[in-house]
């Protein structure tokens, strides 16, 4: 019975991974088992482990989040056995994801990162993605850790105010810069 019920966890977790075109992470997959009361923590954290062992999803990790997609090897199985998870199953999964979709989208969309490049040198990338295409990536120097986890803190929250500055930066002309100074 136990071998069985983990076999459904990955699935849901197969199926949740396969209705989205974006990756998710750990602690996304693991709300919605979680909501439901389909199981504990730790279940979900064994099958996601065996599902990578098994290359049925990939991971990725950046900073303190890692991301999962699933392969094609994983799609192929679930096709293989997605009658074994229930209408109703699918139904709650199809409809946590209409109702979180762009809540789940913004979370791993909008990436920030750093590291040491030198003594007193941090490189910290931020980077707003849709699907696998980059919208924005900024690479900026600063002299120490803090500061670099301070902009990668606070990426997510200013992303798009820093991204319409920078285009309307870029967009406004020489001549309109100007009249803009001599006023």
């Amino acid at each position: 019975m136990q071998s069985e019920a983990l076999t459904l966890y990955k699935l849901i977790i197969l199926y949740i991974l396969e209705k989205v075109d974006f990756p998710l992470s750990n602690a996304q997959v693991s709300n919605f088992i979680l909501e439901k009361e389909y199981t504990n923590y730790f279940t979900i954290q064994q099958a996601i482990s065996e599902l990578i062992e098994s290359d049925l999803i990939h991971c990725e990790t950046i900073r303190n989040t890692t991301l999962y997609r699933v392969a094609d090897s994983g799609r192929e199985t679930l096709e293989y056995f997605n009658n074994q998870i229930s209408d109703a199953i699918k139904k709650d999964i199809i409809e946590y994801l209409k109702e979180n979709k762009y809540t789940l989208r913004e979370e791993v969309s909008t990436l920030s990162d750093f590291f040491q490049s030198k003594p007193n040198e941090y490189i910290v990338r931020c980077q707003v993605k849709e699907k696998d295409s980059s919208v924005i990536e900024l690479n900026l120097t600063v002299p120490s850790e803090e500061e670099a986890s301070t902009i990668c803190s606070n990426w997510r929250g200013k992303s798009q105010e820093v991204y319409s500055f920078i285009v309307r930066t870029l967009m406004t002309s020489k001549e309109q810069t100007d009249t803009e100074i001599d006023k």
